[in-house]
């Protein structure tokens, strides 16, 4: 169960840091992180680094579509750990 929990923080890490490119980028007028790329970070298991990275940042946080999606992803991941662990 340990590894579930390094995992989980690993993905996290990993998308906080992605969120950070982003809007370095998005700053300066270049390339940016593809929006599906960012949800699919959050599904992979980095939503809690993408709530932390939004707040930390500013970022995204005016898109309710973009919003609406990393909670859905939060709570399906909330809903399969609740099934998991009602087995």
């Amino acid at each position: 169960m340990l590894w579930i929990l390094a995992y989980y923080l690993l993905a996290s890490l990993i998308t906080f840091v992605v969120y950070g490119i982003d809007k370095r980028r998005a700053a300066r007028r270049q390339w940016r992180v593809p929006e599906a790329t960012l949800q699919s970070l959050a599904f992979a298991g980095g939503f809690p680094g993408a709530f932390v990275g939004r707040k930390t940042f500013r970022h995204k946080l005016h898109k309710p579509k973009f919003t609406f999606m990393l909670y859905a992803i939060a709570m399906l991941h909330g809903l399969a750990w609740a099934v998991y662990l009602a087995m």
